[in-house]
């Protein structure tokens, strides 16, 4: 009976597939269509709208200029200016209408075809009289507009007209029409566009390189394609109508608007880009979704074959693969943990190395001073024995001595904090550990200017511990509390040591906060500048608490300021009840 059930089974998964396929297919190819026809209409009347747009500004951009020659003509000044040939406030008059027009330049040229005066005074002097425009304009009667190349590149566009007095001709007006302002605009549009006259050249482009030819000769200026680009066009064409024209190796969309101007035509090329990328994205969708269908059909499908003595043994074989890994892992870890332990001890030490230096320039900057005042001392010292006073003189050294006392004592707190501490636990008394760590930050305490308030108990807190890490810690937790209130005018540390069902020390300050609790015991977390820390205080001395059965928390006070709190098993009794 097991065979004919499979069998029929399998007809079952192969009809489904195929039906699902065949729906597939068919709906890529329906949507395929619909939206590639509906999306390039769209496309194609944006790009209508936006044609009809630029030559509107370019119609009227020529249209605005084409005025101005026939009222400079009539300007008395001007006329006067070719009558008496006093040029010296023709330009600055040419100037102040050039401002007003927004046109590129003005010229007036003599009967000579001699600029007399220009809004570019580079231009005075400049000769014109084989020039079309002043040719076409001392022969004709009317405002003769004019296109010539220059010698730069692209085309210069002018008006220009006749000045005259009666029957006697006095000069020339050019006016010289910006057009190049909307290739500039062109520029920043994904199409590209193209002017031409009457001729079929091309006198505006967004491609500097086509100008002077005609459209097929610019389109036939585009870069070789290779092999891998022909193919890449070949599949992406697919979801679009047959293209209009090639430019650049793509695929666009040609569409062209009269000028009602001397014929000028303008065209403009758009590509499919769009369309294919908005074509593509719904099609990805379906067929996503016909996949999950398809896999979702074949699960449903094949799920009753499926035999139940081959799942357990297949779920046998993966659990013992699974507890094989396990212990692997299990192997990996307890290595890695010792890795770790040794790891920690290292940048234990080196952080108390790291904190050691930052308090050196401190320090120095403390042995400095006794070093000054015992210089003083022995000055007085050998001025006083000149003078037969040896009594004053021994109060003298008496001063020295203690001066070289206190120097010795801070060199002894610099080379035990140095010393790496070892690994026999002892009971510490908190207060003492506490007073030695004020103690050996009391040079930077004393520069930056910092409020301490202590409230301690009066009972001894003992725990049990080791004192140099314990004074490791409360270092660190002084140091942050100090870079903490950099930016505070009156800096204030609190620190309050409690006994209770176990030995807290309490560290305050008014500083700025923490923003990342989750972050802040990490190695190299840190919110300093760049020099002043590399993240690492906080993270060894929550491992040195934790090593300790204790544990090291944070968090922001009511008032503003950072809070951290150092809670370790407190000493009952003394070492006998420890033990």
């Amino acid at each position: 009976m097991a065979w004919p059930r499979s069998t029929a089974i399998s007809w079952r998964v192969r009809l489904a597939l195929v039906v699902l396929l065949v729906v597939a297919t068919a709906t890529v190819w329906v949507t395929n269509r619909l939206l590639t026809d509906r999306f390039t209409e769209s496309t194609r009347n944006r790009a209508e709208l936006r044609l009809t747009l630029y030559s509107g500004n370019l119609l009227s951009e020529l249209r605005r200029n084409a005025i101005v020659p026939q009222l400079l003509a009539r300007d008395p000044t001007l006329i006067s200016a070719l009558q008496s040939n006093d040029f010296s406030r023709s330009t600055q008059r040419l100037i102040s209408f050039v401002e007003e027009i927004g046109a590129a330049s003005l010229m007036l040229l003599d009967s000579d075809g001699r600029t007399v005066a220009a809004t570019d005074r580079n231009r005075l002097g400049e000769p014109h009289r084989g020039e079309p425009h002043f040719v076409d304009a001392m022969r004709a009667n009317a405002t003769v507009f004019t296109v010539l190349p220059r010698e730069a590149g692209g085309y210069s566009f002018t008006y220009a007209r006749r000045l005259e007095d009666g029957a006697e001709v006095l000069g020339v007006i050019v006016v010289e029409v910006d057009l190049a302002k909307f290739e500039r605009a062109w520029a920043g549009i994904s199409d590209a566009v193209m002017v031409t006259d009457s001729t079929g050249s091309i006198i505006l482009a967004t491609e500097p390189r086509w100008r002077g030819l005609n459209e097929a000769e610019a389109l036939q200026r585009q870069t070789p394609q290779g092999a891998i680009q022909r193919a890449i066009r070949v599949t992406a064409d697919w979801t679009a109508l047959p293209a209009d024209a090639y430019l650049q190796g793509e695929a666009v969309m040609r569409m062209e608007s009269r000028i009602p101007f001397r014929g000028w035509q303008m065209t403009s090329f758009t590509t499919y880009a769009s369309i294919r990328e908005r074509v593509n994205g719904v099609l990805a969708l379906e067929i996503m979704g016909f996949a999950i269908l398809l896999a979702l059909a074949f699960y449903a499908l094949s799920r009753k074959t499926a035999v139940r003595m081959a799942l357990f043994q297949r779920e046998s074989a993966e659990l013992r693969a699974l507890n094989a890994r396990l212990q692997r892992e299990i192997a990996e870890r307890e290595r890695v943990q010792k890795t770790l332990e040794v790891a920690e001890q290292s940048l234990a030490q080196s952080s108390k190395l790291a904190a050691l230096g930052e308090m050196s320039a401190a320090v120095s900057h403390e042995l400095n001073q006794p070093l000054a005042a015992m210089k003083t001392y022995l000055a007085g010292a050998r001025l006083l024995l000149r003078r037969n006073r040896p009594e004053e003189a021994l109060a003298s050294f008496g001063r020295i001595d203690g001066l070289i006392e206190r120097m010795g004592a801070i060199t002894r707190q610099l080379k035990s904090y140095a010393r790496k501490g070892g690994e026999t636990l002892s009971p510490v008394n908190m207060g003492d550990a506490l007073a030695a760590s004020l103690s050996m930050m009391e040079p930077q305490l004393r520069q930056r200017q910092v409020q301490i308030t202590q409230i301690l108990p009066d009972d001894q807190v003992q725990v049990m511990g080791d004192r140099l890490r314990i004074e490791q810690v409360m270092v660190n937790l002084l140091r942050n509390a100090l870079d903490a209130t950099k930016s505070v005018r009156d800096p204030e540390v609190e620190i309050i040591l409690a006994a209770g069902e176990t030995a807290t020390l309490t560290v305050r300050d008014n500083g700025q906060g923490i923003e990342d609790f989750d972050a802040l015991f990490e190695p190299f977390y840190t919110t300093k500048q760049p020099g002043d820390g590399v993240g690492l205080g906080l993270a060894i001395s929550s491992g040195i608490v934790n090593d300790l059965g204790g544990r090291l928390t944070a968090r922001n006070g009511q008032n503003g300021g950072a809070v951290f709190e150092m809670q370790l098993p407190i000493l009952e009794g003394g070492l006998e009840a420890a033990e």
